[in-house]
């Protein structure tokens, strides 16, 4: 909403999930028509060996990036967390995002990623859907009671903004399944495409109503001054929230075995045809845990790498590979509803992807890399123990907002 303006960025939320659904059913009709079962396997059939090899490439870095910023979010989040316990001095070590982030992928992450069977987490995202609707009703009870004391930014609310292509960027980030949903796809008891096309309406569906809650909700109560993580906006001293930081961890850690295991898969069949011993299960699921815990040790701006992350990644999967695939295998008229969509879909991937990249290096989010927002200034007044009136509070922030930002 902050790159795309506000009523833009609903609106592209919306375009962004119906191209996903979209997208995903169209994935699974190519599957039909090639006579394949995987990602790798459709391209592989539709554009021989380049493609296949460009596809696992790209199948490989957006869930291994996605881990990467699952860590950040873990190590941000959760040191807030601690850092509220009675007695704990927020300058320890032993609460810090490194040492958080070490504990959480040896202690959660690494046993759970090594199950061979992604059906064994259907009870894990099942705790994360709850802990989801948690966090949503702390962010809408925010939005009410603190909302109108934060002061709002000049250009909060013109209809677009020119960096409205990194939110197409982060907004398919935050829909991309199609790198996993072959495996989703073929756990069903009996798979068809029937069946395939009423879940993904209902997923696709629930998940733009509870993206749009967070989003305006989020947007509405900082405008200008969101930052990429919604929560590092929030006060360390308001408590409701810290609940919320903590499902939130508790919801990114137990996502991240989901993206752990795509990684995997496609090193199983790029190198060992699609089989692993169980010896080089856990061999691979280590080093790829490691490496992507060392790489967000490095990193402290989730914003920017969800923005990179949806350009050069989710965007080919959403928009181009699946689309091309589609008009090279199917047989019907150019006229056919699908074809359409298709060769819409095409270009626009392109340009999101050039042009959100460039925009993505060239005007980075602007990130508090964990630092206190202003506004939760101590010497000013409590967010969460708010005893002064409501004018007195708008004055003292208005005068706070002019002095830093001069």
């Amino acid at each position: 909403m902050k790159q795309a303006g506000f009523p833009l960025g609903i609106l592209l939320l919306f375009w962004v999930s119906y191209v996903t659904d979209f997208s995903l059913i169209l994935l699974i009709k190519g599957a039909a028509l090639s006579g394949t079962d995987t990602y790798q396997s459709l391209v592989n059939r539709t554009f021989g060996f380049p493609g296949y090899l460009l596809l696992s490439v790209l199948q490989f870095l957006y869930p291994f990036i996605a881990m990467i910023s699952y860590n950040i979010i873990t190590g941000d989040t959760l040191s807030k967390v601690f850092q509220r316990i009675p007695g704990v001095d927020p300058e320890n070590l032993l609460i810090g995002r490194h040492l958080i982030i070490v504990l959480s992928t040896v202690v959660f992450t690494l046993p759970l990623s090594l199950y061979r069977d992604i059906a064994k987490l259907g009870k894990i995202s099942l705790i994360s859907t709850v802990l989801t609707t948690l966090i949503l009703g702390i962010v809408v009870a925010r939005v009410v009671s603190l909302g109108p004391h934060i002061p709002k930014t000049e250009d909060a609310w013109i209809f677009a903004k020119p960096n409205a292509v990194q939110a197409v960027g982060v907004m398919s980030f935050a829909f991309i399944c199609h790198h996993n949903c072959f495996l989703v796809y073929g756990s069903l008891e009996e798979p068809t495409v029937a069946k395939w096309s009423h879940i993904i309406h209902v997923s696709t569906l629930i998940s733009v109503f509870i993206s749009i809650l967070f989003a305006t909700c989020g947007y509405l109560t900082f405008t200008g001054y969101t930052q990429g993580d919604l929560f590092e906006n929030y006060c360390r001293n308001d408590d409701l929230v810290t609940f919320g930081r903590f499902c939130y961890g508790v919801t990114v850690i137990l996502t991240y075995p989901i993206e752990c295991f795509v990684t995997r898969e496609v090193i199983a069949n790029v190198f060992f045809g699609g089989n692993l011993s169980s010896v080089c299960h856990i061999i691979i699921t280590v080093v790829i845990i490691t490496v992507a815990t060392l790489v967000s040790l490095l990193i402290d701006c989730l914003g920017i790498v969800l923005e990179l992350n949806g350009v050069l990644c989710a965007a080919p999967l959403i928009f181009i590979i699946p689309s091309a695939c589609y008009l090279k295998l199917s047989e019907e008229p150019r006229t056919h509803s699908d074809k359409i969509m298709s060769c819409v879909m095409l270009p626009i991937g392109a340009v999101v992807m050039a042009v959100g990249f460039v925009m993505a290096v060239t005007s980075p989010q602007d990130c508090s890399h964990g630092q206190e927002m202003f506004y939760c200034s101590p010497d000013n007044f409590s967010l969460t123990n708010i005893s002064i009136s409501h004018f007195q509070l708008t004055t003292q922030l208005s005068i706070l907002n002019v002095s830093i930002f001069q």
